[in-house]
Protein backbone atom coordinates (compact mmCIF):
# COMPACT_ATOMS: atom_id res chain seq x y z
CA UNK A 1 0.00 0.00 0.00
CA UNK A 2 1.56 3.23 -0.75
CA UNK A 3 0.72 6.49 0.83
CA UNK A 4 1.52 10.32 -0.32
CA UNK A 5 1.43 12.17 2.67
CA UNK A 6 5.18 12.82 3.92
CA UNK A 7 8.67 11.50 2.83
CA UNK A 8 8.76 8.87 5.63
CA UNK A 9 5.52 6.81 3.91
CA UNK A 10 7.13 3.90 1.78
CA UNK A 11 5.16 1.07 0.28
CA UNK A 12 4.55 -1.79 2.19
CA UNK A 13 2.10 -5.04 2.11
CA UNK A 14 -1.37 -4.77 3.03
CA UNK A 15 -1.54 -8.28 4.23
CA UNK A 16 -0.45 -9.08 7.90
CA UNK A 17 3.33 -10.23 8.71
CA UNK A 18 1.54 -13.67 10.08
CA UNK A 19 -0.28 -14.06 6.94
CA UNK A 20 2.32 -12.92 4.63
CA UNK A 21 4.72 -16.11 5.47
CA UNK A 22 2.93 -18.96 7.02
CA UNK A 23 -0.02 -20.58 4.24
CA UNK A 24 -2.55 -22.44 6.34
CA UNK A 25 -3.57 -25.82 4.47
CA UNK A 26 -7.01 -25.27 2.31
CA UNK A 27 -10.23 -26.73 2.28
CA UNK A 28 -13.05 -27.64 -0.16
CA UNK A 29 -16.75 -26.12 -0.24
CA UNK A 30 -19.56 -27.65 1.55
CA UNK A 31 -21.35 -29.28 -1.62
CA UNK A 32 -23.85 -31.31 0.51
CA UNK A 33 -25.84 -31.79 3.75
CA UNK A 34 -23.81 -33.19 6.51
CA UNK A 35 -24.81 -34.55 9.85
CA UNK A 36 -22.17 -34.14 13.23
CA UNK A 37 -22.30 -33.90 16.91
CA UNK A 38 -21.34 -30.20 16.79
CA UNK A 39 -21.43 -27.66 13.89
CA UNK A 40 -18.91 -24.60 14.46
CA UNK A 41 -19.13 -21.45 12.27
CA UNK A 42 -15.75 -19.69 12.28
CA UNK A 43 -12.30 -21.20 11.24
CA UNK A 44 -10.12 -18.71 14.24
CA UNK A 45 -8.50 -19.53 17.36
CA UNK A 46 -12.00 -20.14 18.94
CA UNK A 47 -13.75 -22.38 16.20
CA UNK A 48 -10.28 -24.08 15.72
CA UNK A 49 -9.48 -24.77 19.62
CA UNK A 50 -12.84 -25.84 20.28
CA UNK A 51 -13.08 -28.43 17.61
CA UNK A 52 -9.68 -29.72 19.04
CA UNK A 53 -11.03 -30.13 22.25
CA UNK A 54 -14.27 -31.79 21.20
CA UNK A 55 -12.75 -34.09 18.64
CA UNK A 56 -10.35 -35.03 21.58
CA UNK A 57 -13.18 -36.24 23.29
CA UNK A 58 -15.21 -38.81 20.79
CA UNK A 59 -17.11 -35.79 19.48
CA UNK A 60 -17.64 -35.53 15.81
CA UNK A 61 -17.14 -32.05 14.61
CA UNK A 62 -17.27 -30.00 11.31
CA UNK A 63 -16.28 -26.54 10.98
CA UNK A 64 -17.61 -24.39 8.16
CA UNK A 65 -15.66 -20.63 7.47
CA UNK A 66 -16.76 -18.22 5.10
CA UNK A 67 -13.81 -16.91 3.67
CA UNK A 68 -10.15 -19.11 4.72
CA UNK A 69 -9.45 -20.80 7.85
CA UNK A 70 -7.21 -18.76 10.32
CA UNK A 71 -7.23 -15.67 7.91
CA UNK A 72 -9.91 -13.17 9.77
CA UNK A 73 -9.42 -11.72 13.19
CA UNK A 74 -7.20 -14.16 13.92
CA UNK A 75 -5.13 -13.41 11.40
CA UNK A 76 -5.11 -10.34 11.93
CA UNK A 77 -4.31 -9.60 15.75
CA UNK A 78 -0.69 -8.52 17.12
CA UNK A 79 -0.92 -12.17 19.07
CA UNK A 80 -0.46 -10.94 22.59
CA UNK A 81 -0.94 -13.73 24.73
CA UNK A 82 -1.69 -12.13 27.72
CA UNK A 83 -4.01 -11.48 30.38
CA UNK A 84 -3.18 -7.57 31.23
CA UNK A 85 -5.96 -6.34 28.69
CA UNK A 86 -5.08 -2.56 29.64
CA UNK A 87 -6.45 -0.84 32.54
CA UNK A 88 -9.14 -3.14 33.25
CA UNK A 89 -8.66 -4.66 36.93
CA UNK A 90 -9.33 -1.72 38.87
CA UNK A 91 -12.64 -1.36 36.96
CA UNK A 92 -13.99 -4.36 36.84
CA UNK A 93 -13.30 -4.38 40.56
CA UNK A 94 -15.61 -1.22 41.11
CA UNK A 95 -18.43 -2.26 38.16
CA UNK A 96 -18.56 -6.31 38.57
CA UNK A 97 -17.12 -7.09 41.98
CA UNK A 98 -14.03 -8.13 43.42
CA UNK A 99 -14.65 -11.96 42.99
CA UNK A 100 -16.11 -11.50 39.44
CA UNK A 101 -12.56 -9.50 38.03
CA UNK A 102 -10.31 -11.83 39.75
CA UNK A 103 -12.46 -14.81 37.70
CA UNK A 104 -11.59 -12.63 34.59
CA UNK A 105 -7.74 -12.85 35.80
CA UNK A 106 -7.90 -16.29 36.36
CA UNK A 107 -9.54 -17.50 33.22
CA UNK A 108 -7.29 -15.56 31.10
CA UNK A 109 -4.26 -17.03 32.41
CA UNK A 110 -5.41 -20.33 32.82
CA UNK A 111 -5.75 -19.77 28.82
CA UNK A 112 -2.33 -18.81 28.48
CA UNK A 113 -1.32 -21.69 30.30
CA UNK A 114 -3.32 -24.06 27.85
CA UNK A 115 -1.78 -22.31 24.62
CA UNK A 116 2.05 -22.78 26.48
CA UNK A 117 1.25 -26.39 27.62
CA UNK A 118 -0.25 -27.40 23.90
CA UNK A 119 3.16 -25.78 22.48
CA UNK A 120 5.50 -27.58 24.72
CA UNK A 121 3.99 -31.17 24.71
CA UNK A 122 3.47 -30.89 21.11
CA UNK A 123 6.48 -29.04 20.24
CA UNK A 124 4.84 -25.97 17.87
CA UNK A 125 7.28 -24.06 16.11
CA UNK A 126 5.30 -21.21 16.01
CA UNK A 127 7.69 -18.86 17.73
CA UNK A 128 6.33 -18.47 21.46
CA UNK A 129 8.49 -17.15 24.08
CA UNK A 130 7.47 -15.34 27.37
CA UNK A 131 7.36 -12.13 28.05
CA UNK A 132 6.69 -9.79 30.71
CA UNK A 133 4.06 -7.26 29.56
CA UNK A 134 3.98 -3.79 30.47
CA UNK A 135 1.02 -0.93 30.31
CA UNK A 136 3.13 2.67 30.43
CA UNK A 137 1.53 6.16 31.19
CA UNK A 138 3.45 9.84 29.88
CA UNK A 139 0.58 11.82 31.63
CA UNK A 140 0.14 12.16 35.21
CA UNK A 141 -3.55 12.01 34.82
CA UNK A 142 -3.04 8.16 33.61
CA UNK A 143 -0.65 7.92 36.19
CA UNK A 144 -2.48 8.28 38.84
CA UNK A 145 -4.74 5.64 37.08
CA UNK A 146 -1.94 3.09 37.33
CA UNK A 147 -1.63 4.15 40.75
CA UNK A 148 -4.83 2.48 41.19
CA UNK A 149 -4.51 -0.42 38.67
CA UNK A 150 -1.69 -1.44 41.26
CA UNK A 151 -3.59 -1.92 43.93
CA UNK A 152 -6.00 -4.04 41.77
CA UNK A 153 -3.47 -6.41 40.66
CA UNK A 154 -2.50 -6.91 44.86
CA UNK A 155 -6.13 -7.51 46.07
CA UNK A 156 -6.34 -9.77 43.21
CA UNK A 157 -3.14 -11.62 43.31
CA UNK A 158 -2.05 -10.78 40.42
CA UNK A 159 1.74 -11.52 39.77
CA UNK A 160 2.66 -7.98 38.75
CA UNK A 161 3.92 -4.78 40.60
CA UNK A 162 4.41 -0.81 39.67
CA UNK A 163 7.21 0.29 38.05
CA UNK A 164 8.50 3.65 37.50
CA UNK A 165 10.82 2.82 33.94
CA UNK A 166 10.70 0.55 31.45
CA UNK A 167 13.08 -2.16 29.74
CA UNK A 168 13.31 0.24 26.86
CA UNK A 169 14.54 3.38 26.44
CA UNK A 170 11.32 5.48 26.72
CA UNK A 171 10.69 8.46 29.27
CA UNK A 172 7.68 7.56 31.78
CA UNK A 173 5.16 9.02 34.28
CA UNK A 174 4.65 5.69 35.57
CA UNK A 175 4.17 2.04 34.51
CA UNK A 176 3.15 -1.29 35.47
CA UNK A 177 4.13 -4.82 34.55
CA UNK A 178 1.94 -8.17 34.68
CA UNK A 179 4.67 -10.98 34.71
CA UNK A 180 4.95 -14.24 32.45
CA UNK A 181 2.96 -13.54 29.21
CA UNK A 182 3.56 -14.31 26.39
CA UNK A 183 3.59 -14.02 22.29
CA UNK A 184 3.66 -16.36 19.51
CA UNK A 185 2.85 -16.72 15.66
CA UNK A 186 -0.86 -17.51 15.47
CA UNK A 187 -1.06 -18.94 12.15
CA UNK A 188 1.55 -21.67 12.75
CA UNK A 189 0.43 -22.39 16.23
CA UNK A 190 -2.98 -23.04 14.77
CA UNK A 191 -2.06 -24.92 11.33
CA UNK A 192 -0.62 -27.21 13.61
CA UNK A 193 -3.86 -27.80 15.65
CA UNK A 194 -5.81 -28.29 12.07
CA UNK A 195 -3.85 -30.91 10.68
CA UNK A 196 -4.32 -32.70 14.26
CA UNK A 197 -8.27 -31.93 13.74
CA UNK A 198 -7.42 -33.45 9.73
CA UNK A 199 -5.79 -36.67 11.76
CA UNK A 200 -8.69 -36.47 13.89
CA UNK A 201 -11.49 -36.29 10.94
CA UNK A 202 -12.78 -33.33 11.86
CA UNK A 203 -14.55 -32.15 8.77
CA UNK A 204 -13.44 -28.79 8.13
CA UNK A 205 -15.25 -26.37 4.54
CA UNK A 206 -14.14 -23.02 3.83
CA UNK A 207 -15.32 -20.09 1.57
CA UNK A 208 -18.84 -21.59 3.00
CA UNK A 209 -21.09 -18.76 4.02
CA UNK A 210 -23.62 -19.61 7.38
CA UNK A 211 -26.41 -17.72 7.15
CA UNK A 212 -29.25 -18.82 9.55
CA UNK A 213 -30.27 -21.26 12.02
CA UNK A 214 -33.39 -23.59 12.04
CA UNK A 215 -33.86 -23.80 15.27
CA UNK A 216 -34.58 -27.43 17.53
CA UNK A 217 -33.51 -30.60 18.84
CA UNK A 218 -31.12 -30.91 15.97
CA UNK A 219 -30.80 -27.61 14.95
CA UNK A 220 -29.41 -27.02 11.20
CA UNK A 221 -26.84 -24.64 10.14
CA UNK A 222 -28.45 -23.69 7.22
CA UNK A 223 -25.30 -22.21 4.67
CA UNK A 224 -25.69 -19.65 1.63
CA UNK A 225 -26.82 -22.34 -1.51
CA UNK A 226 -29.02 -23.94 0.67
CA UNK A 227 -26.81 -26.71 2.14
CA UNK A 228 -27.27 -27.49 5.47
CA UNK A 229 -25.07 -29.09 8.69
CA UNK A 230 -27.40 -30.86 11.25
CA UNK A 231 -25.49 -31.24 14.24
CA UNK A 232 -26.88 -31.53 18.02
CA UNK A 233 -24.87 -28.33 19.30
CA UNK A 234 -24.03 -25.60 17.08
CA UNK A 235 -21.06 -23.10 18.37
CA UNK A 236 -21.11 -19.37 16.88
CA UNK A 237 -17.55 -18.24 16.68
CA UNK A 238 -17.88 -15.77 13.88
CA UNK A 239 -16.41 -12.95 15.28
CA UNK A 240 -19.62 -11.27 14.96
CA UNK A 241 -22.47 -13.72 15.73
CA UNK A 242 -24.16 -14.98 12.13
CA UNK A 243 -27.55 -15.91 13.79
CA UNK A 244 -28.71 -13.31 16.21
CA UNK A 245 -31.56 -15.50 17.90
CA UNK A 246 -33.35 -12.48 18.80
CA UNK A 247 -30.10 -11.27 21.65
CA UNK A 248 -29.73 -8.14 19.88
CA UNK A 249 -26.36 -8.57 20.23
CA UNK A 250 -25.76 -5.52 17.56
CA UNK A 251 -27.30 -2.98 20.17
CA UNK A 252 -24.76 -4.85 22.53
CA UNK A 253 -21.48 -4.39 21.21
CA UNK A 254 -19.63 -1.68 19.04
CA UNK A 255 -16.96 -2.45 16.83
CA UNK A 256 -13.78 -0.04 16.87
CA UNK A 257 -11.03 -0.28 13.86
CA UNK A 258 -7.30 -0.08 15.04
CA UNK A 259 -4.12 -0.46 13.04
CA UNK A 260 -0.47 -2.39 12.77
CA UNK A 261 2.54 -1.75 10.53
CA UNK A 262 5.84 -3.81 11.29
CA UNK A 263 9.77 -2.48 10.09
CA UNK A 264 12.45 -4.10 10.61
CA UNK A 265 14.32 -3.19 14.24
CA UNK A 266 17.56 -1.38 14.12
CA UNK A 267 19.93 -2.92 16.77
CA UNK A 268 18.70 -5.36 19.44
CA UNK A 269 15.44 -4.56 21.76
CA UNK A 270 15.53 -5.17 25.38
CA UNK A 271 12.35 -7.16 25.34
CA UNK A 272 8.93 -6.79 26.88
CA UNK A 273 5.24 -6.40 25.35
CA UNK A 274 3.88 -2.28 25.90
CA UNK A 275 0.73 -0.40 26.01
CA UNK A 276 0.41 2.77 26.47
CA UNK A 277 -2.32 4.06 28.74
CA UNK A 278 -2.74 7.47 27.16
CA UNK A 279 -3.75 8.21 23.86
CA UNK A 280 -3.36 7.94 21.26
CA UNK A 281 -2.92 3.93 21.75
CA UNK A 282 0.63 2.34 21.46
CA UNK A 283 0.99 -1.40 21.29
CA UNK A 284 4.76 -2.70 20.81
CA UNK A 285 5.94 -6.07 20.55
CA UNK A 286 8.45 -7.93 18.35
CA UNK A 287 8.16 -10.54 16.36
CA UNK A 288 10.75 -13.31 14.38
CA UNK A 289 11.54 -12.34 11.00
CA UNK A 290 14.39 -14.53 9.48
CA UNK A 291 16.55 -14.11 12.16
CA UNK A 292 15.96 -10.24 12.24
CA UNK A 293 13.29 -8.44 14.42
CA UNK A 294 10.14 -6.90 13.29
CA UNK A 295 8.91 -3.99 15.30
CA UNK A 296 5.26 -4.45 15.70
CA UNK A 297 3.27 -1.00 16.18
CA UNK A 298 -0.17 -1.07 16.92
CA UNK A 299 -2.82 1.40 17.70
CA UNK A 300 -4.90 4.37 16.43
CA UNK A 301 -8.35 2.88 17.57
CA UNK A 302 -11.54 4.43 16.30
CA UNK A 303 -15.15 3.61 16.09
CA UNK A 304 -15.56 1.49 12.86
CA UNK A 305 -16.82 4.17 9.93
CA UNK A 306 -15.69 6.96 12.14
CA UNK A 307 -12.27 7.46 12.17
CA UNK A 308 -11.01 9.34 8.74
CA UNK A 309 -8.69 8.58 7.03
CA UNK A 310 -7.29 5.22 7.99
CA UNK A 311 -4.05 6.23 5.16
CA UNK A 312 -3.03 9.00 7.98
CA UNK A 313 -3.85 6.25 10.82
CA UNK A 314 -0.90 3.67 9.42
CA UNK A 315 1.10 7.12 8.89
CA UNK A 316 1.19 8.03 12.36
CA UNK A 317 2.09 4.59 13.69
CA UNK A 318 4.69 4.76 11.29
CA UNK A 319 6.11 8.16 12.38
CA UNK A 320 6.00 6.92 16.20
CA UNK A 321 8.24 4.05 14.97
CA UNK A 322 10.55 6.32 12.96
CA UNK A 323 10.64 8.39 15.80
CA UNK A 324 11.03 6.24 18.86
CA UNK A 325 13.09 3.03 17.11
CA UNK A 326 14.41 4.98 14.34
CA UNK A 327 12.54 2.53 11.80
CA UNK A 328 12.34 4.34 7.86
CA UNK A 329 10.98 1.43 6.43
CA UNK A 330 7.83 -0.12 6.86
CA UNK A 331 7.71 -4.08 5.60
CA UNK A 332 3.81 -4.32 6.22
CA UNK A 333 0.74 -2.82 7.87
CA UNK A 334 -2.79 -4.01 7.98
CA UNK A 335 -5.93 -2.77 10.08
CA UNK A 336 -8.35 -5.04 12.38
CA UNK A 337 -11.36 -5.23 13.79
CA UNK A 338 -13.25 -5.60 17.59
CA UNK A 339 -15.85 -5.88 19.32
CA UNK A 340 -16.56 -4.27 22.47
CA UNK A 341 -19.16 -5.42 25.05
CA UNK A 342 -21.33 -3.13 27.44
CA UNK A 343 -19.62 -4.03 30.38
CA UNK A 344 -15.93 -4.89 28.46
CA UNK A 345 -16.00 -8.53 29.23
CA UNK A 346 -16.80 -11.03 25.73
CA UNK A 347 -20.14 -12.84 25.60
CA UNK A 348 -19.66 -16.87 26.32
CA UNK A 349 -22.21 -19.08 26.33
CA UNK A 350 -25.56 -20.17 25.47
CA UNK A 351 -26.87 -17.54 22.82
CA UNK A 352 -29.70 -16.68 24.62
CA UNK A 353 -31.46 -17.94 27.59
CA UNK A 354 -33.89 -20.25 25.62
CA UNK A 355 -31.19 -21.87 23.82
CA UNK A 356 -29.55 -24.51 25.67
CA UNK A 357 -27.51 -25.84 21.90
CA UNK A 358 -26.87 -22.62 20.73
CA UNK A 359 -23.58 -21.19 21.71
CA UNK A 360 -21.99 -18.03 21.14
CA UNK A 361 -18.40 -16.27 21.40
CA UNK A 362 -17.74 -13.07 20.74
CA UNK A 363 -16.59 -9.55 21.91
CA UNK A 364 -13.30 -10.16 22.60
CA UNK A 365 -12.32 -6.10 22.64
CA UNK A 366 -8.70 -6.90 21.33
CA UNK A 367 -7.91 -9.69 23.31
CA UNK A 368 -8.64 -12.24 21.64
CA UNK A 369 -5.46 -15.32 22.16
CA UNK A 370 -6.67 -15.38 25.60
CA UNK A 371 -10.30 -14.47 25.54
CA UNK A 372 -11.07 -17.25 22.30
CA UNK A 373 -8.76 -20.02 23.89
CA UNK A 374 -10.80 -19.27 27.14
CA UNK A 375 -14.01 -19.27 25.07
CA UNK A 376 -13.18 -22.70 23.63
CA UNK A 377 -12.45 -23.96 27.29
CA UNK A 378 -15.78 -22.37 28.24
CA UNK A 379 -17.65 -23.93 25.51
CA UNK A 380 -16.31 -27.30 25.01
CA UNK A 381 -17.51 -28.05 29.19
CA UNK A 382 -20.84 -26.76 28.61
CA UNK A 383 -21.52 -29.25 25.35
CA UNK A 384 -19.87 -32.26 27.69
CA UNK A 385 -22.77 -30.58 30.79
CA UNK A 386 -18.99 -29.97 33.14
CA UNK A 387 -19.24 -27.37 35.01
CA UNK A 388 -17.26 -24.24 34.35
CA UNK A 389 -16.20 -22.14 37.53
CA UNK A 390 -16.10 -19.06 34.65
CA UNK A 391 -19.99 -19.83 32.63
CA UNK A 392 -21.58 -17.21 34.97
CA UNK A 393 -18.93 -14.01 34.09
CA UNK A 394 -19.34 -14.48 30.59
CA UNK A 395 -22.38 -15.59 30.24
CA UNK A 396 -24.42 -13.63 27.43
CA UNK A 397 -27.46 -12.79 29.42
CA UNK A 398 -25.98 -11.36 32.32
CA UNK A 399 -26.46 -7.96 33.20
CA UNK A 400 -24.57 -5.22 35.03
CA UNK A 401 -26.73 -1.89 35.61
CA UNK A 402 -23.36 0.12 36.18
CA UNK A 403 -21.81 0.37 33.61
CA UNK A 404 -24.15 -1.18 30.90
CA UNK A 405 -26.89 1.11 31.03
CA UNK A 406 -24.73 3.90 30.50
CA UNK A 407 -22.85 2.44 27.82
CA UNK A 408 -25.67 1.24 26.25
CA UNK A 409 -27.16 4.37 26.04
CA UNK A 410 -24.17 6.52 24.91
CA UNK A 411 -23.74 4.10 22.09
CA UNK A 412 -26.83 4.61 20.77
CA UNK A 413 -26.86 8.02 20.69
CA UNK A 414 -23.96 7.84 18.91
CA UNK A 415 -25.52 5.37 16.81
CA UNK A 416 -28.54 8.17 16.00
CA UNK A 417 -26.04 11.15 15.29
CA UNK A 418 -24.00 8.94 12.59
CA UNK A 419 -27.74 8.39 11.26
CA UNK A 420 -28.95 11.58 11.20
CA UNK A 421 -24.97 12.93 10.18
CA UNK A 422 -24.94 10.27 6.55
CA UNK A 423 -28.33 10.97 5.69
CA UNK A 424 -27.18 15.24 5.52
CA UNK A 425 -23.42 14.66 4.54
CA UNK A 426 -23.44 15.17 0.48
CA UNK A 427 -20.85 14.05 -2.16
CA UNK A 428 -18.97 17.23 -3.41
CA UNK A 429 -17.62 15.05 -6.43
CA UNK A 430 -19.17 13.26 -9.73
CA UNK A 431 -17.84 9.75 -11.11
CA UNK A 432 -15.60 11.13 -13.52
CA UNK A 433 -13.79 12.73 -10.96
CA UNK A 434 -12.14 10.11 -9.39
CA UNK A 435 -9.28 9.10 -10.10
CA UNK A 436 -7.62 5.56 -10.18
CA UNK A 437 -7.21 3.69 -6.46
CA UNK A 438 -9.86 6.33 -4.99
CA UNK A 439 -13.28 5.80 -3.78
CA UNK A 440 -15.73 8.72 -2.10
CA UNK A 441 -19.05 9.81 -1.62
CA UNK A 442 -20.21 10.89 -4.85
CA UNK A 443 -23.33 12.71 -6.54
CA UNK A 444 -25.06 10.39 -9.01
CA UNK A 445 -28.22 10.33 -11.13
CA UNK A 446 -30.51 12.70 -10.21
CA UNK A 447 -28.79 14.45 -7.79
CA UNK A 448 -28.77 11.12 -5.80
CA UNK A 449 -25.64 10.35 -3.39
CA UNK A 450 -23.61 7.09 -4.04
CA UNK A 451 -20.52 5.86 -3.26
CA UNK A 452 -17.82 5.14 -5.86
CA UNK A 453 -14.56 3.51 -6.39
CA UNK A 454 -12.60 3.39 -9.75
CA UNK A 455 -9.65 0.77 -9.12
CA UNK A 456 -6.31 0.45 -10.40
CA UNK A 457 -7.76 -0.54 -13.90
CA UNK A 458 -9.93 2.48 -14.38
CA UNK A 459 -13.50 0.21 -14.16
CA UNK A 460 -16.02 2.07 -11.78
CA UNK A 461 -17.76 0.72 -9.00
CA UNK A 462 -20.64 2.46 -7.76
CA UNK A 463 -23.06 1.34 -5.05
CA UNK A 464 -26.03 3.18 -2.77
CA UNK A 465 -24.39 3.44 0.11
CA UNK A 466 -27.33 2.52 2.44
CA UNK A 467 -26.20 -0.20 4.60
CA UNK A 468 -28.33 -3.43 4.60
CA UNK A 469 -28.26 -3.78 8.02
CA UNK A 470 -30.23 -0.84 9.70
CA UNK A 471 -30.16 1.94 6.93
CA UNK A 472 -27.04 4.33 7.45
CA UNK A 473 -24.55 5.38 5.06
CA UNK A 474 -21.38 3.87 5.33
CA UNK A 475 -18.08 5.95 4.74
CA UNK A 476 -15.46 5.02 2.69
CA UNK A 477 -12.31 3.15 4.53
CA UNK A 478 -9.27 4.73 2.14
CA UNK A 479 -6.44 2.40 3.25
CA UNK A 480 -8.30 -1.30 3.16
CA UNK A 481 -10.51 -0.12 0.69
CA UNK A 482 -14.15 -0.78 2.32
CA UNK A 483 -17.17 0.79 2.69
CA UNK A 484 -17.93 0.86 6.40
CA UNK A 485 -20.76 1.25 8.06
CA UNK A 486 -20.49 4.23 11.38
CA UNK A 487 -23.07 2.82 13.30
CA UNK A 488 -22.81 -0.80 13.85
CA UNK A 489 -19.61 -1.92 12.11
CA UNK A 490 -20.25 -3.60 9.17
CA UNK A 491 -17.81 -3.82 6.63
CA UNK A 492 -18.14 -4.03 2.61
CA UNK A 493 -15.55 -4.81 -0.01
CA UNK A 494 -15.74 -1.87 -2.93
CA UNK A 495 -18.18 -3.43 -4.82
CA UNK A 496 -20.51 -4.28 -1.58
CA UNK A 497 -20.20 -7.43 -1.31
CA UNK A 498 -20.07 -8.28 2.87
CA UNK A 499 -17.42 -8.76 4.81
CA UNK A 500 -18.24 -7.73 8.37
CA UNK A 501 -21.17 -8.27 9.84
CA UNK A 502 -23.99 -7.23 11.23
CA UNK A 503 -25.05 -7.17 7.40
CA UNK A 504 -25.87 -10.10 5.99
CA UNK A 505 -26.51 -8.94 2.54
CA UNK A 506 -24.70 -6.74 -0.02
CA UNK A 507 -24.87 -3.03 -0.30
CA UNK A 508 -26.80 -2.34 -3.46
CA UNK A 509 -24.81 -2.03 -6.98
CA UNK A 510 -25.87 1.10 -8.72
CA UNK A 511 -25.15 1.36 -12.47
Amino acid sequence: MESNLNNNTNTSSSESYWMANTTPPSFPELNENVNTDVGIVGGGITGITTAYLLAKKGYNVAIIEADQIITGTTGHTTAKITAQHDLIYDEFINHLGEEEAKQYYQANEEALDFIKQKVKQSKIECEFKEEDAYIYATTNKKAQTIEKEAQAYETLGIDGQYVDQLPIDFSIQAGIVMKNQAQFHPIKYLTHLVKELQNMGVQIFENTTAVDIIEGNEPKIVTKYGFQVTCKHVVSSSHFPFYDGKGLYFSRMYAERSYIVGGELKGEFAGGMYLSADKPKRSIRTANMNGKELLLIGGESHKTGQGGSSLQHFQNLKDFGKENFGIDSYLYNWGAQDLITLDKVPYIGQLTSRHSNIFVATGYRKWGMTNGTTAALLISDLIQEKDNPYQDLFSPTRFYADPSIKTFLSQNANVAAEFVKGKLSGGSKRAEDLRKDEGDTITYQNNQKAGGYRDTNGQLHIIDRTCTHLGCEVEWNDGEKTWDCPCHGSRFSYDGEVYEGPADKPLKKLN
